[in-house]
């Protein structure tokens, strides 16, 4: 009763998420001259995907009352400010060059306009729920090779209708209507705008299809390839290593079963078998190991439940913030895993004080995320930028955190500390430590820890650049199956790595592979974090302290989280092996 009980609960905490993260979309039919409104959401600079404004942060003719459209709380955390516009497009009306607005523009005015030309600031409207982007002006050469600067003034909107209902829209500038303001003065400037409709075969429901990543066919042959190419040399070095691996343990156990036949023949024991009585000893500093293992465990729940609903289809363009919103969600309903696993560990070490043990636990990653996501949110407030959230978003964050994800993971280290089982080691462990052989540099932990990271990395760094691409560009990431099959080979292979590296490591006669374990598995994020710095200075043209900031904050969060989840996957892969090879050799 009990497991069907928690299958139907893990179910309805499935579709109870998806309807949270999914909004109903429905479909909305005009007539011809109905007012359909264009809201402005944001402008930045182009290359600086986090350095986001509000539209009217720039001179801009606006409305004498701000209306602003009702955001969700993803819509928030995305940093989308949506205000109403001058603009007015009726369904199906076509119009040339109407007037918007004019005005004169101070000369500070223009200098920001300057400022935002030279940064190549662009723009989002939305329309719809269609987002539509364009630039805010150029920049072009004079005959004296100077720079000069053209402010676009008349935008041109084509708008795709099927039936009563639109489909697409595009933005376009007319080149023959560009103010120069490459003098600082006072400048008079007239905005026009104007509306072009034509209909269109395209059903409403593959709207949004255009907004995907555009991936030629040339092109997505290419990256199947670059993929299967890595999963082939990745499985050929993971099932040699395999192989070697396997017949080293036979030869192993076959010498020591004749070993303990010539037992009373004076014969001494050697390698591996030579540290049973350590090799179970319990890892200094147990409450932060299970503070390791306590959150590698829910980031490793949270990244299949992330991955699964990516492959659902729950993530697409028209869900603004829908994967902010599932993160946090998911990380607070997954907190009683972290609180389970910490203290069942904790418990199996023979520790006591499984209160501190289950604060600790819940604040190790939280903590650091929040100091970081703090001091971020100060940098987008110095900088008055619609990425900075407000006061009553962030009141919402508190209370999902505390009234959530702390009560769960009390429940869950109750849980673990009372049905959390004894250690079951294989072999008894010695009072006293044997004592380490001197060991040469290449086998000592860092060479270890370098060695574990690069073949697991070298599965995911073709999909990293896709990944980082739309993280920190302008595209969508649609591929999500690729990216479950990368993260099936990442843990597969990590876990083959670390194994093969803890029986070295045991058979020179090294007994410390708990900790070694964890360092080995989540050493990749050190190479993703080595990746970072690469693609932040060779791979794109951010600039600038505060989206620098937000770059390397935020991924920074996110390598550590990483090494924790791959660290949790590398222990408990060592931890099954050590205890195998164990038991299938007499100890005494």
């Amino acid at each position: 009763f009990s497991s069907a009980f928690m299958r139907g609960s893990a179910v309805r905490a499935l579709c109870l998420l998806i309807v949270a993260v999914a909004p109903a979309v429905y479909a909305e039919s005009f007539k011809k001259g109905d007012e359909v409104p264009l809201y402005a959401n944001k402008v930045g600079p182009f290359s600086n995907p986090s350095e986001q404004y509000e539209y009217y942060e720039l001179p801009f003719c606006q409305p004498d009352e701000h209306e602003r459209k009702k955001h969700g709380l993803g819509e928030v955390l995305a940093g989308d400010r949506m205000m109403k516009t001058l603009y007015s497009l009726p369904f199906n009306t076509n119009f040339e060059k109407q007037e918007l607005c004019t005005y004169k523009l101070k000369k500070d005015e223009v200098e920001e306009f300057q400022e935002a030309i030279d940064k190549d600031y662009y723009f989002e409207f939305i329309y719809d729920d269609l987002p539509v982007w364009g630039f805010v002006g150029e920049t072009g050469v004079d005959e004296s090779n100077d720079t000069t600067y053209f402010l676009f003034t008349h935008y041109m909107f084509n708008i795709a209708y099927n039936g009563d209902q639109v489909v697409e829209i595009n933005w376009e500038f007319d080149p023959e209507e560009r103010l120069d303001i490459t003098d600082v003065k006072e400048t008079k400037a007239t905005f026009y705008y104007s509306a072009r409709w034509t209909p269109t075969d395209v059903e409403y429901d593959d709207r949004l299809k255009k907004y995907e990543e555009k991936v030629l066919p040339a092109h997505l042959e290419i990256h199947w390839f670059s993929i299967f190419n890595s999963f082939v040399t990745v499985l050929l070095l993971t099932g040699f290593l395999a192989t070697i691996l396997m017949r080293v343990l036979k030869n192993d156990f076959t010498r020591y079963a004749r070993g303990d036949e010539e037992e009373a023949e004076g014969s001494e024991e050697t390698g591996w078998k030579l540290v049973h009585g350590d090799v179970f000893r319990f890892p200094s500093h147990p409450t932060l190991f299970c503070a390791v293992i306590g959150n590698g465990s829910q980031l490793f729940v949270l990244s299949l439940g992330m991955l699964s609903l990516s492959v659902l289809g729950v993530f697409y363009p028209a869900n603004r913030g829908g994967l902010f919103v599932a993160a946090l969600l998911l990380f607070a309903f997954t907190s009683g895993v972290s609180g389970y696993a910490s203290n069942s560990l904790f418990k199996k070490f023979g520790g006591e004080n499984w209160v501190w043990c289950t604060i600790f636990t819940w604040l190790f990653y939280l903590a650091p995320f929040f100091a970081v996501s703090a001091f971020l949110n100060f940098v987008a407030v110095a900088y008055k930028s619609s990425t900075a959230l407000p006061f009553g978003t962030v009141v919402v964050l508190m209370l999902i955190i505390c009234l959530v994800s702390f009560p769960l993971t009390v429940i869950g280290g109750i849980t673990g500390r009372n049905y959390a089982s004894a250690f079951e080691a294989p072999c008894r462990t010695t009072k006293v430590p044997r004592e380490i052989p001197p060991l040469p540099w290449y086998r000592q932990g860092a060479g270890q820890v370098v060695m574990a990271g690069f073949l697991p990395f070298s599965a995911i760094y073709i999909e990293l650049y896709y990944v980082f691409a739309a993280v920190w560009g302008h595209k969508y990431y649609t591929l999500y199956g690729i990216l479950f099959l990368v993260f099936s080979i990442l843990i597969i292979v990590t876990s083959f790595i670390t194994i093969a590296l803890t029986y070295f490591q045991l058979a020179i006669e090294d007994h410390r592979w708990w900790w070694r374990s964890v360092f080995c598995g989540g050493s990749t994020g050190l190479f993703v974090l080595g990746y970072c710095i690469f693609y932040y200075n060779a791979r794109s043209q951010m600039s600038g302290f505060m989206q620098g900031a937000f770059f390397f904050g935020y991924m920074g969060i996110v390598c550590f989280g990483f090494a924790l989840m791959l660290g949790t996957v590398g222990f408990f892969s060592s931890l099954a092996f050590v205890k195998y090879i164990y038991r299938s050799v007499k100890c005494d």
